[in-house]
């Protein structure tokens, strides 16, 4: 094989696997027990505990206080009704620490004290679910100007049933799209249920 053909394959070949590896649906979500910060106050989060209440929107996304994780905590605090409507709750988790949680789960124009948001510090819940998680850009800032000393997870959402399983992996999407996909996920396995 000629070096044209040899990159003519590789390329098809890297076309032929995701961009980033995660867990498909069906399969088992792994736990997480994690502190966590709602409306500003810090405790222990668990997802087990959540499930017996009703499907559970797990959203890992890069760090506080940035563009794209802003626009995507105030879309799920602004529609955190309609998620409650459909029997589900939702988590964030970063690998932000439970200082900056605090400040942005009682943020009036992110997370507004509507849900918790989870603090994985060491990676080790996003590597559980197989994100990809990198390293911080020396220097980057947060949009309030504070230094990002902390790794990023890539961002994608969960959405978990009370089993356990996950229903849906989205990934690739835009803050925004995100939250809207995860919505109607949840409103039709309301509408699943309710039709049983």
């Amino acid at each position: 094989m000629n070096k044209q053909n040899l990159l003519l394959a590789l390329a098809i070949a890297n076309l032929s696997f995701p961009v980033f590896a995660i867990l498909p649906e069906g399969h088992p979500a792994p736990p997480i027990e994690a502190q966590a910060s709602f409306a500003g106050k810090d405790f222990k989060y668990s997802l087990q505990a959540e499930l017996k209440k009703g499907p559970v929107v797990v959203y890992f996304y890069p760090s506080a206080y940035t563009n794209g994780c802003n626009i995507q905590a105030h879309s799920f605090a602004v529609n955190h009704a309609k998620f409650a409507d459909a029997g589900a709750t939702i988590v964030g988790v970063s690998l932000d620490d439970i200082q900056r949680l605090n400040e942005f789960s009682a943020d009036p124009d992110f997370c507004a004290g509507k849900f918790p948001v989870a603090s994985d510090a060491d990676g080790r819940i996003a590597k559980s679910y197989d994100l990809a998680v990198r390293d911080p850009a020396p220097g980057k800032t947060d949009s309030r100007g504070v230094e990002i000393k902390h790794g990023f997870a890539e961002r994608t959402t969960f959405v978990v049933t009370p089993d356990g399983k996950i229903a849906a992996t989205l990934g690739g999407l835009r803050p925004e799209e995100n939250v809207a996909k995860s919505l109607e996920i949840v409103q039709q396995l309301a509408a699943k249920r309710q039709s049983q």
